[in-house]
Protein backbone atom coordinates (compact mmCIF):
# COMPACT_ATOMS: atom_id res chain seq x y z
CA UNK A 1 0.00 0.00 0.00
CA UNK A 2 1.60 3.27 -0.95
CA UNK A 3 2.25 6.26 1.68
CA UNK A 4 -0.70 8.77 1.99
CA UNK A 5 1.57 11.33 1.12
CA UNK A 6 2.47 9.46 -1.93
CA UNK A 7 -0.95 9.06 -3.03
CA UNK A 8 -1.66 12.87 -2.79
CA UNK A 9 1.69 13.82 -4.17
CA UNK A 10 0.75 11.78 -7.41
CA UNK A 11 -3.04 12.78 -6.74
CA UNK A 12 -2.26 16.98 -7.51
CA UNK A 13 0.73 16.42 -9.78
CA UNK A 14 -2.17 14.38 -12.31
CA UNK A 15 -4.96 16.90 -11.22
CA UNK A 16 -2.78 20.09 -12.17
CA UNK A 17 -1.63 18.64 -15.25
CA UNK A 18 -3.42 19.49 -18.88
CA UNK A 19 -1.98 16.23 -20.34
CA UNK A 20 -2.39 12.64 -19.76
CA UNK A 21 1.27 11.56 -17.72
CA UNK A 22 3.26 8.55 -17.38
CA UNK A 23 4.23 7.27 -14.57
CA UNK A 24 8.25 8.21 -15.24
CA UNK A 25 7.06 11.53 -16.10
CA UNK A 26 4.89 11.59 -12.71
CA UNK A 27 8.30 10.57 -10.78
CA UNK A 28 10.01 13.46 -12.64
CA UNK A 29 7.72 15.59 -10.09
CA UNK A 30 7.25 13.71 -6.94
CA UNK A 31 10.53 12.29 -6.70
CA UNK A 32 12.46 8.56 -7.18
CA UNK A 33 11.45 7.65 -3.54
CA UNK A 34 7.92 7.54 -4.26
CA UNK A 35 6.48 4.67 -5.69
CA UNK A 36 4.29 5.96 -8.69
CA UNK A 37 2.55 2.98 -9.57
CA UNK A 38 1.45 1.81 -6.17
CA UNK A 39 -0.10 5.38 -5.94
CA UNK A 40 -1.91 5.51 -9.09
CA UNK A 41 -3.39 1.55 -8.24
CA UNK A 42 -4.54 3.45 -4.93
CA UNK A 43 -5.75 6.64 -6.67
CA UNK A 44 -8.00 4.21 -9.38
CA UNK A 45 -9.52 2.37 -6.85
CA UNK A 46 -10.27 5.43 -4.65
CA UNK A 47 -12.04 7.32 -7.60
CA UNK A 48 -13.62 4.18 -8.66
CA UNK A 49 -17.45 4.26 -9.07
CA UNK A 50 -17.36 8.26 -8.71
CA UNK A 51 -18.10 11.18 -10.65
CA UNK A 52 -14.65 11.48 -11.99
CA UNK A 53 -12.31 8.44 -12.10
CA UNK A 54 -8.64 7.94 -13.06
CA UNK A 55 -8.15 5.86 -16.32
CA UNK A 56 -4.88 5.11 -18.10
CA UNK A 57 -4.96 5.54 -22.11
CA UNK A 58 -1.94 3.28 -23.69
CA UNK A 59 0.68 4.14 -21.20
CA UNK A 60 -0.65 7.27 -20.27
CA UNK A 61 -2.72 8.11 -17.00
CA UNK A 62 -5.17 11.28 -16.91
CA UNK A 63 -8.73 11.93 -14.68
CA UNK A 64 -11.97 12.04 -16.96
CA UNK A 65 -15.65 12.40 -15.99
CA UNK A 66 -17.18 9.04 -15.49
CA UNK A 67 -18.16 7.45 -18.59
CA UNK A 68 -21.94 6.88 -17.53
CA UNK A 69 -21.62 10.49 -16.54
CA UNK A 70 -20.70 11.85 -19.59
CA UNK A 71 -24.05 12.85 -21.37
CA UNK A 72 -24.13 15.66 -18.44
CA UNK A 73 -21.06 17.32 -20.04
CA UNK A 74 -21.24 16.30 -23.38
CA UNK A 75 -19.77 18.67 -26.33
CA UNK A 76 -20.76 17.68 -29.93
CA UNK A 77 -17.24 17.16 -31.33
CA UNK A 78 -16.69 19.80 -34.36
CA UNK A 79 -13.19 18.30 -35.64
CA UNK A 80 -15.69 14.80 -36.15
CA UNK A 81 -18.95 16.34 -37.85
CA UNK A 82 -16.09 18.60 -40.02
CA UNK A 83 -14.45 15.01 -41.82
CA UNK A 84 -16.21 14.15 -45.07
CA UNK A 85 -17.86 10.21 -45.22
CA UNK A 86 -14.81 9.06 -46.85
CA UNK A 87 -12.28 10.58 -44.20
CA UNK A 88 -14.51 9.41 -41.49
CA UNK A 89 -14.12 5.70 -43.71
CA UNK A 90 -10.41 6.06 -43.59
CA UNK A 91 -10.41 7.39 -39.61
CA UNK A 92 -12.13 3.78 -39.23
CA UNK A 93 -9.80 1.86 -41.49
CA UNK A 94 -6.49 3.42 -39.27
CA UNK A 95 -8.47 2.62 -36.02
CA UNK A 96 -9.48 -1.13 -36.67
CA UNK A 97 -6.57 -1.80 -39.02
CA UNK A 98 -3.69 0.36 -38.13
CA UNK A 99 -1.12 0.85 -38.75
CA UNK A 100 -1.52 1.23 -41.96
CA UNK A 101 -0.28 2.99 -45.02
CA UNK A 102 -1.65 5.23 -47.15
CA UNK A 103 -1.55 2.19 -50.29
CA UNK A 104 -3.18 -0.19 -47.77
CA UNK A 105 -5.64 2.16 -46.47
CA UNK A 106 -7.08 2.49 -50.46
CA UNK A 107 -6.79 -1.25 -51.13
CA UNK A 108 -9.75 -1.51 -48.35
CA UNK A 109 -11.81 1.24 -49.18
CA UNK A 110 -11.26 0.15 -53.04
CA UNK A 111 -10.86 4.10 -54.09
CA UNK A 112 -7.87 6.15 -53.91
CA UNK A 113 -7.75 9.22 -50.99
CA UNK A 114 -7.52 12.72 -51.44
CA UNK A 115 -3.96 14.34 -51.33
CA UNK A 116 -4.50 15.81 -48.19
CA UNK A 117 -6.81 13.76 -46.16
CA UNK A 118 -4.64 12.08 -44.70
CA UNK A 119 -2.93 15.64 -42.60
CA UNK A 120 -6.45 16.63 -42.09
CA UNK A 121 -6.85 14.03 -40.00
CA UNK A 122 -3.56 14.37 -38.59
CA UNK A 123 -4.74 18.29 -37.70
CA UNK A 124 -7.40 17.04 -35.98
CA UNK A 125 -4.91 15.27 -33.96
CA UNK A 126 -7.14 11.58 -34.38
CA UNK A 127 -4.22 10.38 -36.54
CA UNK A 128 0.00 10.38 -36.24
CA UNK A 129 2.86 8.76 -38.49
CA UNK A 130 4.44 5.63 -36.68
CA UNK A 131 7.08 5.23 -38.69
CA UNK A 132 7.83 3.48 -42.39
CA UNK A 133 7.21 0.01 -42.89
CA UNK A 134 10.19 -2.11 -44.22
CA UNK A 135 8.86 -3.02 -47.41
CA UNK A 136 10.14 -1.22 -50.95
CA UNK A 137 9.61 1.97 -50.99
CA UNK A 138 9.47 2.46 -47.52
CA UNK A 139 5.81 3.87 -47.21
CA UNK A 140 4.76 5.92 -43.79
CA UNK A 141 2.21 4.32 -42.08
CA UNK A 142 -0.51 5.27 -39.54
CA UNK A 143 -2.04 4.61 -36.54
CA UNK A 144 -4.68 6.67 -33.77
CA UNK A 145 -3.47 8.62 -31.39
CA UNK A 146 -4.14 8.84 -27.71
CA UNK A 147 -6.39 11.97 -28.28
CA UNK A 148 -8.56 9.47 -30.02
CA UNK A 149 -8.23 6.65 -27.43
CA UNK A 150 -9.31 9.34 -24.58
CA UNK A 151 -12.19 10.69 -26.95
CA UNK A 152 -14.15 7.84 -27.43
CA UNK A 153 -13.37 6.58 -23.88
CA UNK A 154 -10.98 3.37 -24.73
CA UNK A 155 -7.84 1.88 -23.09
CA UNK A 156 -6.67 0.59 -26.08
CA UNK A 157 -7.51 0.14 -30.23
CA UNK A 158 -8.68 -3.26 -28.66
CA UNK A 159 -11.66 -2.20 -26.68
CA UNK A 160 -12.87 -0.72 -29.83
CA UNK A 161 -16.58 -1.97 -30.06
CA UNK A 162 -18.27 -3.80 -32.19
CA UNK A 163 -21.42 -2.75 -34.67
CA UNK A 164 -23.93 -4.75 -32.58
CA UNK A 165 -22.03 -3.23 -29.41
CA UNK A 166 -22.82 0.64 -30.37
CA UNK A 167 -26.45 -0.37 -31.56
CA UNK A 168 -27.17 -2.28 -28.03
CA UNK A 169 -25.94 0.68 -26.28
CA UNK A 170 -27.64 3.61 -28.04
CA UNK A 171 -24.60 5.29 -28.61
CA UNK A 172 -25.12 5.44 -32.84
CA UNK A 173 -25.25 8.78 -33.74
CA UNK A 174 -25.21 9.44 -37.74
CA UNK A 175 -21.96 10.58 -38.07
CA UNK A 176 -20.88 7.15 -35.92
CA UNK A 177 -23.02 5.22 -38.21
CA UNK A 178 -21.91 6.53 -41.14
CA UNK A 179 -17.96 4.97 -39.34
CA UNK A 180 -19.56 1.96 -38.69
CA UNK A 181 -21.85 1.24 -42.05
CA UNK A 182 -18.15 0.17 -43.91
CA UNK A 183 -17.42 -2.55 -41.41
CA UNK A 184 -21.11 -4.09 -41.59
CA UNK A 185 -20.62 -4.14 -45.30
CA UNK A 186 -17.04 -5.35 -44.91
CA UNK A 187 -17.87 -8.24 -43.16
CA UNK A 188 -20.30 -9.39 -45.09
CA UNK A 189 -17.94 -9.09 -47.67
CA UNK A 190 -15.56 -11.49 -45.82
CA UNK A 191 -18.12 -13.86 -45.46
CA UNK A 192 -19.61 -14.28 -48.70
CA UNK A 193 -16.05 -14.64 -49.78
CA UNK A 194 -15.62 -17.04 -47.44
CA UNK A 195 -18.55 -18.99 -48.44
CA UNK A 196 -17.78 -18.70 -51.91
CA UNK A 197 -14.50 -20.64 -51.20
CA UNK A 198 -16.34 -23.16 -49.36
CA UNK A 199 -18.05 -23.91 -52.46
CA UNK A 200 -15.17 -23.99 -54.67
CA UNK A 201 -13.93 -26.64 -52.47
CA UNK A 202 -16.56 -28.90 -52.55
CA UNK A 203 -16.75 -28.40 -56.37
Amino acid sequence: MADMEHIRAVEATLFASEEPLRSKDIAQYVGDEVDVDAALKAIEEHYHGRGIELVKRGDRWHFQTAADLAYLLRRESDELRKLSRAAIETLSIIAYHGPVSRAEIESIRGVQISKGMLDVLMQAEWIKSAGRREVPGRPLIYVVTNEFLTHFGLSSRKDLPGIKDLKATGLLDPVDMVMNEMFTETAEDEENIGDSDSEADDV
